[in-house]
């Protein structure tokens, strides 16, 4: 997963409204209702389906850290679907996104400019049409460098063109980036 990935998840996971269940029997038995069956559980976590069932009567109560990891993993993507979708709509139809990140920003811009790329530390909130093409690159599996440049674009347009009053012929590249965070 790329960098625009997981800040997705990472807001997706903020508008939670209670928080995923904590202890292990309650968390396989959240993934045994959600996947029905404990041999489905036992092949989301790449374990075998008897230690599902360990896991889920409490004899087994301390799996190793890669496989707590892979079963936070699985309860969190599962959780609160309804809640996780009702604020994407609401940002991909009325409020749009917030982007923080630290990048280096490159420019192919008129002669008689710069476009020595620099790295800029930027807080810009995006129109919800940003949003929408966004979420919906990622619900189409787009690659990282295509969500990048949903976001290159977005604030080509909010933050240095200032919605076209300024630089009309600036193209914005967005490059290494040092951190990137997403909210709604």
């Amino acid at each position: 997963m790329g960098e625009i990935e997981d800040a997705i998840q990472r807001a997706d996971q903020d508008v939670f409204t209670r928080q995923p269940p904590k202890n292990l029997k309650a968390r396989i038995n959240f993934l045994v209702g959600r996947l029905k069956t404990t041999k489905a559980v036992a092949a989301e976590l790449g374990v075998s389906q008897r230690s599902v069932e360990r896991y889920r009567t409490g004899e087994r109560r301390h799996p190793p850290k890669r496989i707590v990891d892979r079963i936070d993993a699985a309860v969190r993507a599962r959780w609160q679907p309804k809640v996780r979708r009702r604020h994407r709509k609401q940002a991909a139809t009325a409020t749009g996104i917030t982007v923080e990140t630290r990048a280096r920003f490159g420019y192919t811009a008129p002669i008689g400019t710069t476009d020595d790329g620099r790295m800029r530390r930027l807080t810009v909130h995006l129109p919800p049409a940003y949003a929408h093409r966004l979420f919906d690159a990622q619900q189409h599996g787009a690659t990282d460098q295509q969500m990048r440049n949903i976001i290159a674009e977005g604030l080509q347009e909010v933050y240095f063109k200032d919605g076209g009053h300024r630089a009309a012929g600036l193209e914005v590249a967005l490059t290494d980036i040092d951190y990137f965070d997403v909210s709604y």
